[in-house]
């Protein structure tokens, strides 16, 4: 699959294919985890996403920049880099203040598990690293997430137990850009 699909920088023509892999992958990512019932949250989460891609579009999203993979002229996977979002920061304190985050890495679930993200993550540290950028930091509190962050990455950098709730940590890792690429 991996050789099959294209990394684009997205633009004002692929809003709605945004739409549609936010919508399908994170209720997606919820219902596996057991909380497909939370759909305000879902809502939420789908619409600050797109918040954040709209402001991209407009005006640059204050330091945001987004990668899209495509199949087929669609796109089926999104990811995003731009400054540390709240979970990180009051997780990970001031310790990581200048490190941008690596964000949104969502795949229409009929794509997942076929090298997307992979292709993704690659294109977006390949770039970073030819921007000078040394570090980048991401968070889950999926149990599914945290499980495929730690064979790619390692250990977290901080966990905090029960964070969104009893029993539902999130973790933040701290990365270098070179060592993943």
């Amino acid at each position: 699959m991996e050789q099959c699909i294209r990394i684009i920088v997205p633009g004002v023509p692929d809003r709605s294919d945004i739409v549609h892999v936010l919508e399908q992958s994170i209720r997606d990512a919820f219902a596996q985890e057991g909380l497909g019932h939370l759909t305000d949250e879902v809502q939420g989460i789908i619409e600050e996403k797109m918040a954040v891609y709209d402001m991209y579009l407009k005006d640059g999203g204050c330091g945001t920049r987004f990668l899209a993979a495509t199949h087929r002229e669609h796109v089926i996977g999104v990811i995003s880099f731009g400054p540390r979002g709240p979970a990180i920061r009051e997780c990970a304190g001031a310790a990581l203040a200048d490190i941008g985050e690596l964000g949104t890495l969502y795949v229409l679930p009929d794509y997942q598990n076929q090298g997307v993200a992979s292709a993704l993550i690659r294109a977006l540290l390949e770039q970073l690293a030819a921007e000078g950028v040394e570090q980048f930091c991401l968070d889950s509190g999926f149990a599914r997430a945290q499980q495929r962050w730690r064979r790619k990455f390692g250990a977290p950098y901080v966990t905090v137990p029960n964070y969104w709730g009893p029993g539902s940590a999130n973790m933040v890792w701290l990365c270098n850009v070179r060592d993943h690429i």
